[in-house]
C-alpha cells in the first residue's frame, strides 16, 4: 500500500490536479467526507487527510510514504529523514513579519507571536535582534492589538486579514510553496512505485 499524506484546504485543492495527472483520484471528496483515510481509484494507493503541520511527522515515521507540505512547515520540522525532491509550486505565499500600522521599525528587544518558533528565532538572531518568542497557533493578529506582542511572524497571502486588524506586512523572511516529501526508507523499498509518480509530477509542473 502506498500512502500519501496531504492536508485539507488550499494545499489539497491545488494538489488534486497533480494527483489526477498521475492517475490518482480519491473516491470520496474530503470537502464533504469525514473520513481521514480516503481510498483512490487504485486499490494499493490511499490518501490520509491530516493537519498540515503533521504531514512531515507522518512521512518521517513511515505512517505515510509521501506527503505534500508547505516549505514553512518543513523548515520548522527540521528532519534529516525526508527527501524533498520536488517543489510543486502550489499554495504559494510569503512568510513575513507584521506589526501595527505606523509602529516603529522592529529593533532592539521585541516580543514576537508566532507558531514558527525555530524559524523566527533564527531570523531575528541573524539580524542581531533579541526576540522573546510567544507561541500561538491561531489569532496571531490579535497579539499586537492586545499588547501580547510587538509583532508577529506568519504566512501572508493577500494581506487582507492583517490590514483588517490594523497590521501591515514588514519584512520578508522567505517565499513559501508546497513541496513533495518522501520517506527515505519508502524511497528505497517502494522505488518502482514512487519514482514514476515523481516523474509524472515533474512532467505536469514543467508543462504549466
Amino acid at each position: 500500500m502506498l500512502t500519501i499524506a496531504v492536508s485539507k484546504g488550499r494545499i489539497y485543492d491545488e494538489a488534486l490536479p497533480l494527483l489526477a495527472d498521475a492517475d490518482i483520484v480519491p473516491l470520496d471528496d474530503p470537502k464533504t467526507s469525514r473520513k481521514l483515510i480516503l481510498k483512490t481509484n487504485h486499490a494499493d494507493v490511499q490518501l490520509v487527510i491530516i493537519r498540515a503541520t503533521d504531514v512531515p511527522t507522518f512521512v518521517e515515521y513511515g505512517a505515510a510514504d509521501i506527503g505534500i507540505a508547505g516549505k514553512d512547515v518543513l523548515i520548522e520540522h527540521e528532519s534529516d529523514n525526508l527527501y524533498e525532491p520536488i517543489d510543486l509550486n502550489i499554495a504559494c505565499c510569503k512568510l513575513m513579519t507584521a506589526a501595527p500600522t505606523n509602529a516603529p521599525d522592529i529593533s532592539g528587544r521585541v516580543r514576537v507571536a508566532t507558531k514558527y518558533i525555530k524559524t523566527a528565532e533564527r531570523y531575528f538572531a541573524s539580524k542581531g535582534i533579541q526576540a522573546e518568542i510567544i507561541k500561538l497557533y491561531g489569532a496571531m493578529e490579535l497579539a499586537p492589538i492586545v499588547g501580547l506582542a510587538d509583532c508577529i511572524v506568519d504566512v501572508v497571502d493577500t494581506g487582507n486579514t492583517l490590514r483588517a486588524n490594523g497590521l501591515e506586512p514588514r519584512e520578508l523572511i522567505m517565499n513559501i510553496s508546497s513541496r513533495l516529501v518522501v520517506n527515505k526508507a519508502s524511497m528505497k523499498m517502494k522505488h518502482q512505485i514512487i519514482q514514476p509518480l515523481l516523474d509524472q509530477f515533474e512532467k505536469t509542473i514543467a508543462a504549466r
